[in-house]
This record gives structure tokens, sequence and C-alpha cells, in this order.
């Protein structure tokens, strides 16, 4: 359309300025009027600025970044995750703040630390959210937003034109939704279907004359990890390995001895594994209606006799109960990665794919097995590290993968970035766009030190708050309330975070020059609590 218009305007532009030069005395003032209404319209289409992109964010909740395909796992099935990291861009290094699903979301949407944005940890605590929030820049700078499935913020969503959330964690079967204004509804059907569902049928009624910002937050994986019944036995013929570290005896690591959130201790056989559930009367379960429960129950009823007639003990039973753990776990993973498929299947029919960017992340890391845990919490690698890949086609080159330390806090101002809008004075993090786009990021200025906070304690797994930081190399933590150590780690020679090297010999330096940088991080991201806490700290 656009071309049409100029070709067909530069022609009568040509014969006006031939008649000028020609004719001048025979130009009557309405052609005059018609020449410069010509100009004026060529001007104009060439003025309009580019069509602003569509942004998607699907947000899970505790997808270990070593559960997915595209980040080396062999078993897992994810080939709609890993599509969109073959397309576009991979972050190896993409780390969280306080590696706990609220405080995420939290951050997601602010753009802050937990302690200035007030959400620290999984309680009742309401999200406060008149503070600056990427949803309302992003409505203001004319973006249609909208937020679907689970947001577990107790609080409803702010800044979104359009909302159909789960209340707290939602249930994996027949959920309730909370839609506008504050209308609880109950659905049929499997949580991750309903919430891609949902997600489609706002993108087919939204206005488009705009462009759209829609966040799309899953419940799976989440414990009790209930696969959809067409999922069940998924990974039945799959034996997993044992993590190398699966039997970690946490020799010299206080908080890592304390905790509560092993698979041998605390992982549940009823509640957990599904092993010798009534189906009648376990509230979880009565959730299912008769079809659903008479499938679910034949297939836990065989893994219930299996463990029973086997009568296993001591390290046979933890082992059992890992494989379970795993198996379920990515099964449940199959439906989440099934509709991320879905959506990017209807972004293809309609014809959004072009001018749409898909966002891929999880709220934190998840142990699957390493240290012997299950959870998160922790500073070390695997629940500190969160999965983060996205596709911006025409921008992104296909096959990008960035090693830097991106944070959690630098996501609202990167997505603001790709909407061209500018970011608040209060969000803490900085746009990683440059890295996506660059042919080389060494030659981006980036950050070289990466700071983290945890404070949920003592309940539910009894792990204990610490601070520190990350480098490319190296880790340096701090646990209080209680462990009041110190943990250092060289992750080159050390990647599975076995040996604490703090106060051995050879690491005075090392350690000396770490406190500083993490003493100059906590006063560039204003952490007075924890700066209070480290002029008191163990030495």
């Amino acid at each position: 359309m656009i071309l049409h218009k100029f070709i067909l305007s530069t022609y009568y532009i040509e014969y006006f300025m031939f008649a000028i030069l020609t004719r001048p005395a025979k130009l009557t003032l309405a052609a005059i009027s018609g020449l410069m209404t010509l100009v004026m319209s060529v001007s104009s289409v060439f003025a309009q600025p580019a069509q602003r992109p569509n942004i998607i964010f699907i947000f899970s909740d505790d997808h270990a970044y070593q559960g997915i395909g595209a980040y080396g796992n062999k078993i897992a099935k994810t080939p709609n995750i890993d599509r969109i990291a073959r397309e576009g861009a991979l972050l190896t290094n993409n780390l969280v703040t306080n590696s706990i699903c609220g405080p995420s979301r939290a951050t997601l949407l602010t753009g802050k630390y937990s302690h200035l944005n007030g959400y620290k940890r999984n309680d009742r605590t309401r999200f406060d959210t008149s503070q600056t929030l990427l949803s309302e820049t992003l409505r203001k700078s004319g973006y249609q937003t909208a937020w679907i499935g689970k947001m577990h913020l107790n609080s409803l969503p702010a800044g979104f034109d359009y909302w159909n959330v789960l209340p707290d964690q939602g249930h994996y079967y027949n959920p309730q939704f909370i839609g506008q204004p504050n209308d609880t509804t109950q659905y049929t059907g499997y949580v991750s279907d309903l919430i891609t569902q949902f997600a489609t049928g706002w993108l087919e009624k939204r206005d488009d004359s705009k462009p759209f910002f829609l966040i799309v937050g899953h419940k799976a994986t989440h414990r009790e990890w209930m696969p959809d019944l067409q999922d069940l036995g998924a990974y039945d013929d799959v034996t997993f390995p044992l993590p190398s570290t699966f039997y970690d005896d946490y020799k010299g690591r206080k908080a890592a001895a304390d905790q509560d959130m092993t698979i041998d201790k605390t992982m549940r056989m009823k509640l957990d594994l599904k092993v010798g559930v009534d189906y009648d009367k376990d509230p979880l379960y009565r959730r299912l209606n008769p079809e659903q429960k008479k499938v679910f129950k034949a297939y836990y009823d065989k893994v219930s006799k299996e463990v029973t007639d086997k009568n296993l003990t001591g390290k046979a039973l933890v082992e059992w109960k890992y494989q379970r753990y795993l198996r379920d776990y990515f099964s449940t993973a199959n439906s989440l990665d099934r509709n991320i498929g879905k959506l990017l299947d209807y972004l293809d029919k309609s014809g959004l794919s072009k001018n749409t960017v898909v966002i891929y992340a999880s709220d934190q890391g998840f142990y699957l097995g390493e240290h012997g845990w299950f959870d998160k919490r922790f500073i070390y690698e695997e629940s500190l590290k969160t999965p983060f890949v996205i596709r911006y086609p025409g921008v992104i080159k296909p096959g990008t993968k960035v090693d830097d330390l991106v944070v959690n806090i630098d996501w609202a101002p990167t997505v603001l970035n790709i909407a061209g809008v500018n970011t608040p004075t209060d969000m803490q993090g900085k746009s990683f766009f440059p890295l996506l786009k660059a042919s080389n990021t060494a030659q981006v200025p980036w950050r070289k030190e990466a700071y983290y906070h945890y404070y949920e304690f003592p309940e539910p797994h009894h792990v204990h708050p610490h601070f520190g930081l990350r480098t490319s190399r190296y880790k340096l933590a701090y646990f209080y309330g209680g462990a009041d150590s110190w943990e250092l780690y060289d992750l080159q020679k050390d990647p599975k975070e076995v040996s604490n090297i703090y106060g051995t010999k050879g690491t005075e330096k090392l350690t000396a020059d770490l406190k500083t940088k993490l003493k100059a991080l906590m006063n560039e991201y204003k952490d007075d609590e924890a700066l209070k806490i480290l002029a008191t700290a163990q030495p």
C-alpha cells in the first residue's frame, strides 16, 4: 500500500513540476493546493515510525534450565522451548536476585531487588502495585497489556488492560481463575491447556490497532507435579542418571547441611509421589472429575503397588523416589512445552510471528536431585540460574548465545527497550538488548558481578537467609540467621560447588577483593539491611 501511494504520488508530483516549468500561467490555485497535499501525503508516509513489536513473556514456575533440551538435556522433550532458542538467543548465565517464586515475579514487574519492591518472601504480604510497574509503563506508552495464568503475588494484576489469573498457586486440574473485575470461575480441564486457550482467546479479541504485551504465567512445573492425563508414564521407560552430587555430605557447608529439602527425608510419598492416595478424601484429588480420577487412579495405583511390592529401604528407596520425582516432573513439563508450541503455532497462523517478540523464562532454577535436593532458594548454580530464551525475527540472529551475567532486574528494562520506551529511573536493572544484537558481546560494556539476597526462613525448607555475589569464575556467599558462615567457590575448578575454599591458604587476596565488590554492590543496589549484617559478619 505504501509503495503504491509512493508511485502514484511521484507520478503526479513530476506532472505538476513539469506544468510549473512549462505552463506556470495556467496553474490554478486548486492545482497548487493539490500538489501541496500530495507532497504532505508522501512526507507523512515516510515519517511514520517503524511498527512497534508485540511482546509475549511466557513465565513458568520451577522449571530447571538443566531440564531443557536447549540447555543440554538429552532426555527432556522440550522441542518448542528449544525452537525459541534456536530461532533466537539463549542466555547461559541468566541469574535471579532471590530464588523463590513470588519475589521473582515482583522483580519482573518492577525491575528492582526484593528489599526495594517490598516482596521478599512467599508469604501473605500483598504486592505493592502503587510502585512503578513494567505493565503500567508499557500501557502508558500505547501498549495493550494482559496477564493470563499464574501470578501468585497476593494481589490482583495492576497496569494490565486484561487479566485472568489463578488464585494463589492454582490447581493443575479443573482450576479456578480470577477474571475482571474480581470474578472467580472454575473451569474443567488441565491448567496448561486452559491458560493457552485464554491467551489465544484474548489475542483474537484484542485491539489490533495497538501493539500488545502479554504475560503467560504457567503453573507447571510446580510441586506437586501432576502431569496431564495424556502425559502419564511419558518417562516410565527412562532411568535417570543420578547426579554426581546426589549423595553430597555437605562437608564444610553449614547451611547446606541444615536444610529441609532432600528427596530422602523431605519429599512425601503420598502428596509428592502419589503413593497410597485416598482419592475420595484428599482435597487435591477430590477436584478430579470421575473421568480424570479413573485414569489418574489407574496409573498411580500401579506405582503404589510397585513400591509396596518391592518393600524398598535405605538407598534403594531414596533412588526409587528420585526416579519417580523426575518422571512426574518431566511429564508435567511436557504439557508446558506442548502449550508453548500451541501458542507459537497460533502466532504463525495469525501472521503475528514476524513482529512478535517471544520470551520464555522460569521464575528461578530448581534442583533435579543435585546435592540430593528438590526445590530452590540457595545461591548455588542450579537455583541461581534460570532459563531464558528469546526470539525476535529480523533483529536477533538465530542461534545467538549470551554468556554475560544477566540478572532478572534486567528483564523489565530489556522489554521496555525492545518496545522503544525509556527505563524509569527507579528500576535498578539495565537493558541487555544490546547483548542480543551484538555480533561480539565482549564489546558491549556489561556487569562483571551479580548480587543475590535470599530471605525466607525458617519455613518451609529451613534454608538460612544469605547474600552473595557471583562473577564469571567465583562465588562468595554469607549465610546468617544462625548459620553465620562464609562460603567461597571457584566455579572453574569446582562447578558442582562441593568444595568450600573460604579461609584456605592462598585465597586471602581473592576473598578480600570479593568482599569489597560485595559491599559495593550492596551500596549500588541500596541494600541497607545487608550492609548492617555484613558489618557484623563473622570474619
